[in-house]
């Protein structure tokens, strides 16, 4: 081997370590992402639409491209629905991605969620989707129960106004409510910002 050849051995294996220096991650190997109903009847057009779905979208794409990344479990939750009902382009799956269709408002409460967990050797969740204060809740609350930790990514989910005996609640006073709520009881919840620093 001539010196040329040495040296252009030198700068791919350098290379190399500096690719792989940046697609590692500190999510631990027993975490999963659980991406909630993020589908096309909650965005703009659709007949359920929320409140700025597409922020919360192209956040939830980044943290499943961190998955994926990693190598590390992705779990799609899609809610039953005779229109609109594809998972959104931002977050589809893709080939050996758990795809669950779900009846109810918990992603746990009629299907095979825990068991395929649970056969992962899953201990950790990190949840995203929508409705913040419908399924994402009942999500984190269910899956805290069951002895999961959750991280909840807060600019990852959205939710919609409400309205109670003729008083209007906006979308973020229901998404901060939501989130206060299950903060620190529930989950740990934060942005997506902070969990790629921190992941």
């Amino acid at each position: 081997m001539n010196y040329m050849q040495k040296y252009t051995l030198q700068i791919a294996v350098i290379l190399a370590f500096v690719l792989f220096l940046n697609f590692t991650t500190d999510i631990p190997d027993d975490t999963a992402l659980v991406l909630i109903d993020i589908q096309f009847f909650y965005f703009t057009g659709g007949r359920s639409e929320l409140s700025e779905p597409e922020k919360a979208s192209s956040k939830a794409k980044k943290i499943l491209e961190r998955f994926r990344t990693a190598g590390l479990e992705v779990v799609h939750i899609s809610h039953e629905s005779p229109t609109e009902s594809d998972i959104h382009k931002d977050v589809a799956p893709v080939s050996g991605e758990k795809v669950i269709t779900k009846t109810e408002i918990s992603c746990f409460n009629g299907t095979d969620l825990l068991e395929y967990l649970k056969s992962k050797y899953v201990k950790n969740l990190v949840i995203c989707g929508m409705m913040t204060h419908m399924c994402v809740e009942a999500a984190v609350r269910a899956a805290h129960d069951l002895g999961f930790n959750c991280i909840l990514v807060e600019d990852a989910c959205a939710t919609r106004d409400l309205e109670y005996k003729g008083w209007k609640i906006s979308a973020k006073d229901v998404h901060f409510s939501t989130l206060n709520t299950l903060n620190r009881r529930y989950a740990e919840v934060m942005d997506t910002e902070s969990f790629l620093k921190k992941y």
